[in-house]
């Protein structure tokens, strides 16, 4: 399956205006953003867990990353309320589920199969920083490695908002809204700009909160090997 594939071409998705698919599991639905592969792919979607929902148990052969987004994502690992962001790299397994349910925003298959660290943070306990380089810009910095930049910013109402990307850039709003390319995005919208691309958002009359990554698009994404 190739959905929304082609990594050098600009890509938006409203997802809150999907309908939600049903998954092989019973009460886990999902609305796809973008795919290669079948049942085991390279993957970004939101996921929403309807209440006393589980996954079966589950090696994540190639990585996974997600944000809660709404209610409490839970694991053998703890309780994860809305504003979490985890990373479970490649070879860690877990039983997910939750009983008030959830919706997260998960990406799965992106990470470097040799990564082996584990990230649990809890955003609500963290503050936003000043970024001294963009005007009406703060930032939460959530993970580097170097071939990754992850982070959530908050963008100040009505500012105009620099989205140039040398290797890619992908985000999902979380909160409010701004214009891009003379297109609206609002909470559960997702953009995606290719490598080397020159972009600029302004950001609505309530600002906006996104969750950001950058500088992961710099080769192209291959589907898992066997999918």
């Amino acid at each position: 399956m190739e959905l929304n594939a082609d990594f050098d071409a600009r890509c938006a998705v409203h997802s809150s205006s999907m309908p939600w698919i049903e998954s092989p599991m019973p009460g886990v639905d999902r609305r796809m953003l973008d795919r290669l592969g079948d049942e085991v792919a390279r993957a970004t979607s939101i996921v929403r867990y309807a209440p006393n929902s589980q996954f079966s148990p589950h090696v994540h052969t190639g990585g996974e990353e997600f944000f809660v987004l709404e209610g409490v994502f839970q694991d053998e690992h703890g309780d994860f309320p809305a504003g979490t962001y985890i990373r479970n790299p490649p070879q860690s397994s877990h039983t997910p589920g939750s009983e008030p349910g959830c919706i997260i925003f998960v990406k799965l298959w992106q990470f470097d199969l040799q990564d082996r660290t584990h990230s649990r943070i809890d955003t609500n306990k963290m503050k936003f920083l000043s970024d001294k380089d963009s005007i009406g810009v703060e930032v939460m910095p959530l993970f580097n490695d170097g071939r990754e930049d992850v982070v959530l910013e908050r963008w100040r109402p009505n500012s105009r908002i620099n989205l140039d990307s040398q290797q890619g850039l992908e985000l999902l709003v979380l909160e409010g809204s701004f214009e891009e390319a003379g297109e609206a995005f609002e909470s559960g919208s997702w953009l995606r700009l290719p490598a080397g691309s020159t972009s600029a958002a302004v950001a609505g009359a309530t600002g906006a909160r996104v969750w950001i990554k950058r500088d992961h698009l710099g080769e192209t994404p291959l589907p898992p090997s066997g999918s």
